[in-house]
């Protein structure tokens, strides 16, 4: 019986040595690795900010995020703004002891330990905050024996960061380093792409589904793998039900749920709201980065810097633009156009041969991502020229959606050219502030900018500054001309004799303001003429107009090509009293924390007077009230005070019209990628019929909109007495007095 007793005192002696040494074998390797003995540890200051990647986020002046810019798509949230839901599903599906543990969960632990002793695991023992600790710092690829040593340092850095930090602010960690899938970062970006909500207002089972996909992320995808992605769902479910967060009532209703996911949208670089606008702003952004240096002294990157950017664009307005430009182009210009065009040869181009038609595909295929590439790689003309001749499964737009089909790429570069292109920008004529900005019709497929890239011939829009060269020379609005044939003389020793595209009041005397609202021709050569162009080029550069215009008679019927951008300025100094504002698109920048990097004021100056541009808006209401504008009263409803021009260039291959009102200005261009290609008919083809519609169906949705502070009153009269008189029946004219050759009277 003693031999029994001492053999079994041996058995406890050693087992108890075997724990001591365990432990201490333990405890010694936490203090080396604290130490750093088994690789870099962070210290305290790097826990307090870790260098995680986060987007930076573009707002809208009305607090909308427009969107971000970024290498892992990541914005950071705070506790308060994550939802209860959430914080319940997580820690009782990762870590129901959560709150009783400082870091490691020795109970779990031992749990995880005897479990592997006794073949019958009862799963991890990983805590909230060694996963915190291990996404902050992520592991390499890693041995058996260094994943041990790496879980050592997890230990230890779960345990600082229990020290250093509360539990609602681990909870806040957590939650804004986990990966989601889907290129989302943190839970406010994953909140937003599978449910298009902020995470404060997540419910039960939206909570419990973004809880499961960080069991993995790719496997349990809502979107790709809905089986698998409800039934992990349902366990997280279950889980919260375990935990005491939902009753088994509440759980039985949830399970039969099926994940909704009707408002998921992939947060990325060519979809959702202003994509035109945040590609021109990226190229802004940056430059402004490289020269603004943080306190280090290094540049910012606003790929990874958290930056937030703050623009003048408001949300609704944006939308609006959109939701117009698509209405017209895709329930009826674009098909019109398809119709127009159907069964002729060589379409959609106008009066070209086949080997016209062919030398403009043959650019347009040089100018190919598709040709350039394969130049780059080395491959022969002829191996190019095979590639664009052969079948191919591709993706190409339509106003329908994407279409999934097989053809050459030869054939994509032809069926391309069939589309309708537009721009669009909406301007405060006072602040300067860009209220919305749609640079073409589908980012995706056409990324080409057409408000601020493109340049287009401008047509009769550019026929005010003419007509201002005239009134800021002291002519009445109602001053007389005659519509007569009319020829000047050029300094080549050349003629030019411009033609009118109408007929009314051909061969009599015709006032300024019938004049403009009619867009007679013959009326704008008169004018510069007698002003000179190279009095006009000088207004317009006045007006903020950077492109070269040549300074000869022609340009008084726009045949400079110029920007939407900058017409749609030049338009809102008349809105302003005659001041140029240069137009914002950026109000400020910050920080990730929040503290302000730079502010941004507007850029003015006085363009003309305030009484030429009260008399040129009075002028240009001209066009809307009973000219080429009147389409805006009579179709589209709209009984507001509204000055503006249209435009039509030669052959209609573009279509413009600006429209001005006392606090938005918008101008609107429509044509296709070549002059070419365009309506054959002018009542298709002028800007009355392509652009303006757009203007008219953006304005409806403003004016209907009670939240959106635009005036529905009329301009601001000068201050300064306006001796100057619209009812022209009753204007008594001098008699006419036709200019010199080329001079001014």
């Amino acid at each position: 019986m003693s031999d029994r007793n001492g053999q079994l005192g041996k058995i406890i002696r050693r087992m108890w040595r075997l724990y001591l040494g365990a432990v201490g074998f333990i405890i010694l390797m936490l203090v080396l690795a604290g130490i750093g003995a088994f690789g870099y540890m962070p210290d305290l200051r790097e826990l307090e900010n870790p260098k995680s990647q986060l987007a930076s986020e573009i707002f809208a002046a009305d607090g909308a995020l427009l969107g971000t810019y970024y290498r892992e798509n990541r914005t950071n949230t705070r506790y308060e703004e994550i939802s209860p839901n959430l914080i319940n599903a997580l820690v009782a599906t990762e870590d129901v002891r959560f709150v009783k543990h400082s870091g490691v969960d020795m109970r779990s632990m031992g749990r995880m330990v005897f479990g592997v002793l006794t073949l019958s695991p009862k799963g991890g023992a990983s805590t909230i905050t060694q996963q915190l600790a291990k996404n902050l710092f992520p592991r390499e690829r890693l041995s058996k024996p260094g994943l041990v040593l790496m879980k050592f340092k997890e230990w230890v850095l779960a345990s600082k960061l229990e020290r250093r930090f509360t539990k609602k602010e681990i909870l806040m960690l957590y939650f804004n380093t986990v990966s989601f899938g889907n290129n989302s970062y943190g839970v406010k970006i994953a909140a937003k792409t599978y449910f298009g909500k902020e995470p404060a207002n997540l419910n039960i089972e939206e909570s419990a589904m973004l809880v499961a996909l960080l069991k993995g992320p790719s496997y349990y995808n809502p979107k790709k793998h809905p089986e698998r992605a409800l039934t992990r769902r349902n366990f997280v479910l279950r889980q919260m039900g375990k935990a005491g967060y939902l009753t088994l009532e509440e759980y039985k209703e949830l399970e039969n749920k099926p994940v909704d996911l009707s408002n998921y949208r992939l947060l990325d670089h060519i979809t959702g709201p202003a994509p035109y606008l945040r590609e021109h702003l990226r190229k802004i952004v940056s430059e402004w980065a490289k020269n603004f240096k943080k306190p280090d002294g290094t540049s910012y990157d606003i790929y990874k810097d958290g930056l937030k950017i703050y623009t003048t664009i408001d949300s609704r307005m944006q939308k609006y633009a959109e939701e117009a430009m698509t209405e017209h182009l895709k329930g009826y210009l674009q098909p019109e156009f398809y119709k127009h065009w159907s069964g002729r040869k060589n379409a959609p181009f106008n009066n070209m041969n086949d080997d016209e038609t062919e030398k403009l595909l043959r650019q347009a295929m040089r100018r190919s991502d598709r040709y350039i590439e394969m130049k780059a790689e080395g491959y022969s003309q002829a191996e190019i020229e095979k590639s664009f001749h052969t079948p191919a499964d591709m993706t190409v737009f339509s106003w329908n959606g994407d279409v999934d089909t097989v053809m050459t790429p030869w054939d994509s570069i032809r069926y391309y050219k069939f589309f309708l292109r537009s721009g669009m920008v909406s301007i405060d004529p006072v602040t300067g502030h860009v209220k919305a900005y749609v640079g073409g019709i589908n980012f995706k497929h056409f990324k080409y900018d057409q408000v601020v890239d493109g340049k287009r011939q401008v047509g009769s829009t550019f026929k005010p500054f003419v007509y201002t060269m005239a009134i800021q020379e002291g002519e009445s609005p109602c001053a007389q001309y005659p519509n007569t044939p009319i020829t000047i003389q050029l300094e080549s020793g050349q003629t030019w004799s411009p033609r009118n595209s109408g007929d009314h009041k051909d061969g009599q005397m015709v006032n300024l303001k019938e004049a403009l609202a009619h867009s007679i021709n013959r009326i704008s050569a008169r004018l510069i003429d007698r002003y000179t162009p190279a009095g006009v080029v000088q207004l317009v550069k006045n007006l903020g107009i950077t492109s070269d215009i040549p300074a000869v008679p022609s340009i008084c019927l726009g045949s400079a090509d110029l920007s939407v951008m900058e017409m749609t300025a030049a338009y809102a100094a008349y809105a302003n009293r005659g001041v140029y504002t240069r137009p914002m698109l950026i109000t400020r920048i910050e920080d990730r924390h929040g503290t302000l990097l730079q502010a941004f004021s507007a850029e003015t100056r006085d363009a003309m007077s305030e009484k030429t541009a009260y008399l040129m808006v009075e002028l240009m209401k001209g066009v809307v009230q009973y000219g080429t504008g009147t389409r805006l009263r009579s179709r589209y409803g709209l009984s507001y005070p509204i000055a503006g021009k249209t435009g039509t260039t030669d052959n209609n291959s573009d279509g413009w019209f600006i429209g001005l009102t006392p606090s938005l200005v918008t101008g609107v261009w429509v044509g296709c990628e070549d002059r070419s290609a365009h309506f054959r008919s002018t009542a298709l083809g002028q800007g009355a019929s392509m652009a303006l519609p757009v203007w008219a169906l953006y304005m409806q949705r403003i004016y209907k909109d009670p939240k959106l502070d635009v005036s529905k009153g009329d301009f601001p009269k000068p201050e300064i007495p306006i001796n100057e008189t619209f009812n022209c029946e009753e204007y008594q004219l001098e008699e006419y007095r036709p200019a010199p050759p080329g001079g001014r009277l």
